[in-house]
């Protein structure tokens, strides 16, 4: 009785737009999953296009983010199950093996990006340690091991911690890229307003798609985002989704673009390209180029809060993923496929962690066409696959999602060859 009662007061809040602690809450997540360490190279990438095509991704970035998102979130919702996660919907729509298939895929586009947070954020505390703490570094084994635990702690304590330390994290990481790009204002330098050739501009914006997509991602929580929905708000999940994934997709494009204008207007086309020759974050070249101590302190600041609240977004995601392709695949109670799940991601980051491989950035690049796949071609197939999302067929916003992926999947691959 008294969780019918939670859920009437739940479906009359989305019925009335009243906005509660609860969507506050997942905005805050939804927002860490998509700022991870991808931000601190966004002004690089995409500064060194020039004013105008940096302009146009701009104007396309919240529609290509709010749509692709909604559209996902929908397709979850689109199940007759009630508690279904993301393999299950896949497998309900699509039959047995191609869900299976889908599924994997989507294991297989997040868990590189876990490995490569893993190996980051061990690389920035033991920068932090030994050039600014003045410490040793300790046995990397060790520092890996108690980060990554630590990490997967605060997951295994539940959704309601792991909200609360998304709240923790955002707050002073959105603050600290507000202030940042405003300090660099006195820096900004008036841009070339030349225009390219049509050719040049077309290709530039073609190849900066799946930057803008990836930066801003954050179709690894999702899945999850929509299932909590469905229990809060029942009927009116698909409503209260698209209200919070709204007002998610405004604060991202406002702190972040604005912090990628400002870097961008802070240094010249060239010295973005050097900065990328380099390897390094924006950040860290501001620092090396102007000598500021000030940007030294905080880059690694930023970095640790960026890389650890995303690496909580996309555990989440790879956690649900892999559950539901063990208990398909195999005999085994949600409870003890859950277990087996955290051991295995526990050490295969954690020795990715110790191993700092090189090649993360080519593992990045190539879970990039899936997530663009799941994210914007698959919704699209699914609205004129299932007849529960038959109202959405012939939309402009359809077509514009579905561009957006073709455009993804296709700059993508053409980069890689």
């Amino acid at each position: 009785m008294e969780e019918s009662r939670e859920t009437l007061n739940f479906s009359d809040q989305a019925q009335t737009g009243t906005w509660s602690k609860h969507d506050t809450h997942w905005v805050l997540s939804l927002f860490g999953t998509a700022v991870g360490a991808g931000i601190l190279f966004l002004p690089i990438n995409l500064g060194m296009g020039g004013f105008w095509p940096l302009m146009l991704m701009a104007l396309v970035a919240f529609p290509m983010t709010f749509l692709g998102h909604r559209g996902l979130a929908r397709f979850v919702l689109s199940s007759q199950q009630r508690n279904a996660d993301f393999t299950d919907v896949v497998e309900e729509h699509f039959g047995s093996q191609a869900g299976r298939l889908i599924s994997l895929l989507y294991f297989l586009s997040i868990f590189p990006i876990l490995l490569i947070y893993g190996v980051g954020i061990t690389n920035t505390v033991d920068s932090f340690m030994v050039n600014q703490a003045g410490m040793a570094s300790l046995p990397r084994v060790l520092l890996s091991g108690v980060l990554v635990a630590s990490l997967i702690a605060i997951m295994l304590g539940g959704e309601k911690l792991m909200l609360k330390a998304f709240a923790v994290m955002v707050y002073p990481l959105a603050a600290i890229l507000a202030f940042l790009s405003f300090y660099l204002i006195p820096d900004w330098q008036l841009p070339l307003l030349t225009i390219p050739s049509g050719v040049d501009f077309m290709q530039t914006v073609w190849l900066a798609v799946p930057v803008v997509v990836f930066s801003f991602s954050h179709a690894a929580a999702i899945s999850s985002f929509a299932n909590v929905q469905r229990r809060h708000y029942a009927e009116h999940a698909e409503k209260k989704s698209e209200q919070i994934l709204k007002r998610t997709s405004v604060m991202l494009i406002a702190f972040v673009l604005l912090f990628v204008f400002s870097c961008a207007l802070a240094l010249s086309p060239e010295q973005l390209a050097e900065a990328k020759a380099q390897n390094v974050s924006v950040l860290s070249y501001l620092a090396n180029a102007t000598n500021n101590p000030f940007i030294a302190t905080f880059g690694p600041l930023v970095a640790f809060i960026a890389i650890t609240s995303s690496f909580l977004g996309h555990f989440l995601g790879a956690r649900e993923s892999l559950n539901g392709l063990i208990t398909k695949h195999a005999r085994i109670s949600n409870n003890g496929a859950d277990k087996i799940t955290i051991v295995l991601l526990f050490v295969s980051i954690w020795i990715a962690a110790v191993i700092n491989p090189s090649i993360l950035g080519m593992m990045e690049t190539l879970s990039g066409p899936v997530i663009a796949m799941i994210l914007f071609i698959m919704p699209v197939y699914a609205i004129y696959k299932i007849d529960a999302l038959r109202q959405y067929r012939h939309k402009l916003s359809t077509w514009f999602t579905l561009l957006s992926g073709l455009l993804a999947v296709s700059a993508l691959l053409f980069s890689m060859v």
